[in-house]
């Protein structure tokens, strides 16, 4: 093995237990052999070269290809035993010179014109429908759940996290509500059915965009919750509640302040907006190379520290801040649990690499959230601070009506196009 890669494991990795076995056979052992018990081994030497040279890019790589095998333990085993050991900080020398470039080299890749918008969407969202399905819940919540017990299930979750929202939207009969970033239409079809609101989502994904209008048509709710297949920054009416879970991560950080001053003059004098998004608690860095290049092209995840200055100059106030720490860590663990329980259903819409690709992607995800500083906010802003009662108990009050309504009746769940 490379000694600089076995130097830096060796006095990395303190808890845990990792053998590794080179390209040549010889074994390396690494930790104080507790826990999980995970074996990896290289098949070519080009592949640890590569997670030498530069793993945040080639590791995940190496396990698309083959290059890097798990012998004992799932990638997910893997990932955890290194990471839990480095934490967000834990790199040698020659990795934070790469990091260090790209994050000064950003701006570039988070260059997210409407067109090159479109573009990055459809790289991921416009997928097979039927793969979401395989680990999704009934319906289609793409986004971190809210656990409001240890035990809850997915489903729950998900309904809790729509829940959640809308009751910090403050929402009210007749108020035109604007849902940035729509997905399925799940959480718009939502507030439609629970409120006396109408409706208007916006996605970029045409896949998402032609399911979201079947089911306002299935669940008779056309007439109040539209989806428009159209850019947020072409938008013209005024909208008296907005609400964006997670889009703003496909912003760019040479877009925020774009973002914030569009959501300004959408919003009306009185209104209140929402923004759920996946953050850091350090400072502001750069998306990993490998989730770049596979997953969302485009995408950052950005600190609270380059968030508010943006709202600030746009003119918005923050009303509130709630940091969610392991609920995705949580729902992705949900995800990944599933989707390995039907791996084989995802190997015949795609291929052997593809289900590599994406059980690394939810793996990686889901130790980012517990071991590399990755969390959620949800920040509530205004154009006047008069929009919102003095105290925050209208929020637990509005939950407990829309959990009462939520227990009252199930509401149908999504059908995927070719199901």
């Amino acid at each position: 093995m490379n000694r600089l890669l076995a130097d830096y494991l060796s006095k990395s990795l303190k808890k845990g237990s990792l053998e590794l076995v080179d390209a040549k056979g010889t074994v390396y052992r690494f930790g104080d052999g507790t826990g999980q018990h995970v074996r990896a081994r290289f098949t070519s030497k080009s592949a640890e070269r590569g997670v030498v040279l530069n793993p945040e890019l080639k590791l995940g790589e190496a396990f698309m290809d083959g290059g890097l095998v798990l012998d004992q333990g799932s990638i997910y085993d893997f990932l955890e035993v290194v990471l839990q050991n480095m934490g967000g900080t834990g790199r040698a020398w020659w990795w934070r010179v790469i990091y260090h470039f790209r994050v000064w080299t950003r701006r570039f890749r988070q260059w997210n014109t409407p067109f090159r918008s479109r573009q990055n969407v459809a790289h991921h969202y416009d997928l097979d429908g039927r793969l979401y399905s395989l680990f999704l819940d009934s319906d289609q919540q793409y986004s971190c759940a809210y656990f409001e017990t240890p035990d809850s299930s997915l489903e729950e979750a998900q309904l809790a996290k729509k829940r959640h929202l809308a009751a910090k939207l403050a929402l009210a009969p007749g108020q035109r509500v604007l849902d940035i970033g729509s997905g399925w239409g799940g959480l718009g079809l939502y507030l439609a059915s629970r409120a006396d609101i109408d409706v208007t989502g916006v996605t970029l994904s045409e896949e998402q965009h032609k399911v979201s209008n079947a089911r306002a048509q299935e669940q008779d709710l056309a007439h109040r919750a539209r989806f428009l297949l159209q850019d947020y920054r072409s938008l013209k009416p005024k909208f008296d509640r907005i609400i964006s879970v997670g889009m703003f991560e496909h912003v760019g950080v040479g877009h925020f302040s774009e973002y914030f001053e569009k959501a300004r003059d959408l919003l009306a004098d009185d209104g209140v907006m929402v923004l759920h998004s996946i953050g850091r608690f350090d400072m502001p860095g750069e998306t990993n190379s490998w989730i770049q290049k596979y997953i969302f092209p485009g995408g950052y995840i950005p600190s609270l520290s380059e968030v508010l200055p943006a709202i600030e100059k746009a003119g918005l106030k923050v009303t509130d801040i709630e940091i969610l720490r392991l609920h995705y860590a949580e729902t992705l663990r949900a995800w990944r649990e599933r989707f390995m329980a039907r791996r084989d259903e995802a190997l015949a819409l795609y291929d052997e690499a593809f289900c590599r690709m994406w059980e690394f992607y939810l793996a990686a995800s889901e130790t980012a959230f517990r071991y590399q500083d990755m969390m959620i906010f949800q920040i509530q802003l205004v154009r006047d601070q008069n929009a919102l009662p003095l105290t925050r108990d209208y929020i637990w009050q509005a939950e407990e009506a829309l959990r009462r309504r939520d227990q009252a009746g199930q509401r149908p769940s999504l059908k995927i196009a070719g199901e």
